[in-house]
């Protein structure tokens, strides 16, 4: 089918062929090409998924003004662009929201708040930018308790909900997850007691809202990660900084899915989408899917190829509009299946991230045409010695003959004709190794172990073991995909090595960065890294570094110093005579760096190959900046009267303090003493006694 692009209602075709029908026999692999053209015009349908918790009001506000901008960014590479919205919060149960309307009044601090609810589609699917302003503003944030959000319950609602959100079958599904926090996940719903799984469909009501919030938990990764790859949808994990090595693995999981920082207020989410669908839309990656027993290999022919060859992997980048891209499928059934009805079997092979699709149809030969019965039979033609019948180019012996061409009778078996024949040697004493039984000349191998018939030894003379090989991720060779034993040894498929073909042969690890040499030339690449010869002194990932070696740097310094900056001990006329190797950069990497730091105190940086003949110097150099002597002797004389100062000032408040302390104690006890009038208990008057001496009596 030939490709064309998304013009008027048509559907853009970007992969040929759709469909191929083989016919194999196991072990005999097809090989067929596979094109790729990205297409003008692809329709996009790019829906937001925003966390409307209160800690991304801000980022409300921004993305409400991002639909103009985004369709104008999305014109400029299709003109069939569909935007659309929803927002989401956690499941309305405790521990994930309050028990009461207080907490929200509390967390809300006065603005209007919507209550809590796990995920609403807002807008499907539309091209009108300005409703999508209209529905941003319009719809209010919410709150809740616990800092995951329920993200992924929105995420699967917005990618199975076909018909609810608007996905076209015929177009580049991408999904814009913006958060500022985690998630919570499968299990999780049994703390607000949840413990139904979640069953992966659409639960979305008239009014767009998620009705199986409180009946299903979360889901899991690995359930999400397969719907997304089901439904072939894009996800884009906008989150701060903090959370990016999170998302970062959850992204690893998701197929098609990409992580990027989001800023505190949303304000480079155009810059993040028009970013990142480059990288989905310019990028096209083979995969099939998994079919037991059928080998599915990828070589790729990308633009940085050298010389248009093929190279193994199923991802090319870069890819333009209107530009091919080449990959070769090879196809091998394995073994051919006991039940006949097994034997024609399908599969897709397909870009990810897109819904077109190869449908490859795969019918196994397990039997030529000739034995189908009385096709070409001849029986007990002299071609079989008179006592076989012909068929299928080989003879089918009557009891008691034996041999290629029936030739060998059973009463025979064991003579020593033809227990020479099944000598590996003339100093061989067993026949078969000892492993097998001769019959009629040829070896007939035992089996290796007794409860297992069908692994036999094998071999003319049962000298091989098929089954000793190395393992390699629990499988023998790696398994079918990467090798197959044969006498004890791996036999790998192109691009493997090693002794469980647990190697790749890509040798780009081990080439050095300075000459381009395997492992600098001294020593060997070993399953794509470097074991740097022993008797000599170069060690490190690619063998350049030299411990030991005499280093340049000092014999270089004049140089360098002289050409780059006109300074050091070097005259002109001897710079230029004498040091035309060095060579000035903006900026310098790689090799071996040199660092000096001159009269002025200025670091200088330049770098040399011991391999390579030139000396890279950078153009500028690092100075400390100029000592401010002024400032240095008046800030240490204002510290010291600042210092003097502060320390009169608190040996004046504590004398005051104490002072008053004190004060207040003599008014307290001055209060206390009474003053009253009162006699003196010890106190007589004075009193005047007259005695007449004339008196008697």
């Amino acid at each position: 089918m030939a490709f064309h692009n998304a013009e008027a209602e048509e559907e853009a075709i970007q992969l040929s062929p759709q469909k191929v029908s083989i016919k194999l026999r196991p072990n005999d692999p097809f090989t067929f090409p596979v094109q790729f053209r990205q297409a003008k015009n692809y329709p996009v349908d790019l829906y937001f998924v925003m966390d409307l918790s209160k800690s991304m009001q801000d980022d409300k506000q921004e993305i409400s003004l991002l639909g103009d901008l985004l369709a104008g960014e999305m014109g400029k590479l299709t003109n069939n662009f569909k935007l659309g919205f929803g927002s989401f919060v956690d499941k309305e149960t405790y521990p994930f929201i309050g028990i009461d309307g207080m907490w929200m009044r509390h967390l809300c601090k006065g603005e209007v708040c919507e209550p809590p609810y796990e995920f609403r589609n807002n807008l499907p699917l539309t091209k009108d930018t300005h409703l999508f302003k209209k529905r941003v503003n319009e719809t209010n944030i919410s709150v809740n308790m616990d800092k995951p959000e329920g993200g992924l319950d929105a995420i699967m609602q917005a990618v199975v909900c076909d018909q609810e959100i608007g996905w076209r079958n015929s177009s580049r599904k991408v999904l814009l997850f913006t958060t500022d926090d985690s998630f919570h996940h499968a299990g999780d719903g049994r703390l607000g007691g949840i413990v139904t799984p979640n069953d992966g469909l659409c639960h979305l009501d008239a009014e767009g809202r998620y009705n199986e919030s409180l009946n299903q938990d979360y889901p899991s990764i690995g359930h999400l990660a397969s719907v997304i790859a089901s439904k072939k949808v894009n996800v884009i994990f906008a989150v701060i900084e903090k959370f990016v090595p999170l998302y970062s693995s959850l992204s690893s999981m998701i197929e098609g899915s990409m992580v990027g920082e989001l800023a505190n207020d949303s304000s480079n989410v155009v810059d993040l989408v028009r970013d990142n669908y480059n990288k989905i839309s310019g990028t096209v990656e083979l995969k099939a899917d998994e079919n037991d027993d059928v080998f599915v290999g990828f070589k790729a022919q990308c633009e940085e190829w050298v010389n248009g060859e093929f190279g193994p992997g199923t991802k090319c980048g870069n890819i333009g509009i209107g530009q091919n891209v080449t990959f070769e499928v090879t196809i091998e059934v394995m073994s051919c299946p006991t039940n006949p009805s097994e034997r024609k079997r399908s599969f897709f092979i397909y870009p990810v991230g897109l819904n077109e699709k190869l449908l490859v149809e795969v019918e196994t030969t397990c039997e030529c045409e000739c034995e189908k019965p009385g096709v070409g039979v001849r029986r007990m033609t002299a071609k079989c010695n008179g006592t076989g019948t012909f068929e299928c180019g080989a003879c089918s012996c009557t009891s008691g003959t034996f041999g290629k061409n029936c030739e060998c009778s059973a009463s025979e078996m064991d003579h020593d004709h033809f227990s020479v024949s099944c000598k590996r040697s003339n100093t061989s004493k067993v026949v078969c190794e000892g492993r097998g039984q001769c019959y009629c000349g040829h070896c007939e191998c035992f089996p290796l172990t007794p409860d297992d018939p069908s692994r036999k030894y094998d071999g003319r003379f049962c000298e091989c073991n098929n089954y000793a090989c190395d393992f390699f991720e629990e499988e023998l060779c790696g398994g079918p995909s990467r090798g197959t034993c044969k006498c004890g040894k791996c036999e790998c498929r192109p691009g493997l090595t090693g002794p469980a073909c647990d190697c790749a042969t890509d040798q780009e690890a081990c080439r050095a960065k300075e000459n381009g040499l395997l492992c600098n030339g001294k020593g060997e690449c070993v399953c794509g890294a470097c074991v740097c010869d022993q008797n000599d002194h170069y060690r490190g990932p690619t063998c350049e570094d030299c411990p030991i070696c005499p280093g340049k740097c000092d014999e270089f310094r004049a140089c360098v110093q002289c050409t780059a900056f006109e300074s050091g001990e070097i005259t002109k006329e001897n710079c230029d005579a004498n040091c035309t190797y060095v060579e000035i950069v903006d900026q310098i990497e790689g090799w071996r760096l040199c660092t000096f730091r001159d009269v002025d105190d200025c670091d200088f940086y330049f770098t040399y190959s011991y391999l390579l003949d030139g000396v890279f110097v950078q153009r500028t150099k690092e100075c400390p900046p100029p000592v401010k002597l002024l400032a240095i002797v008046f800030g240490t004389i204002a510290g010291t009267i600042l210092i003097g100062l502060t320390l009169l000032f608190l040996w004046k408040f504590c004398v005051t303090f104490i002072d008053k302390k004190e004060f207040e104690k003599f008014e307290k006890e001055q209060k206390k003493i009474q003053w009253e009038m009162d006699e003196n208990p010890l106190y007589q008057e004075a009193s005047a006694t007259f005695s007449n001496p004339t008196y008697i009596n």
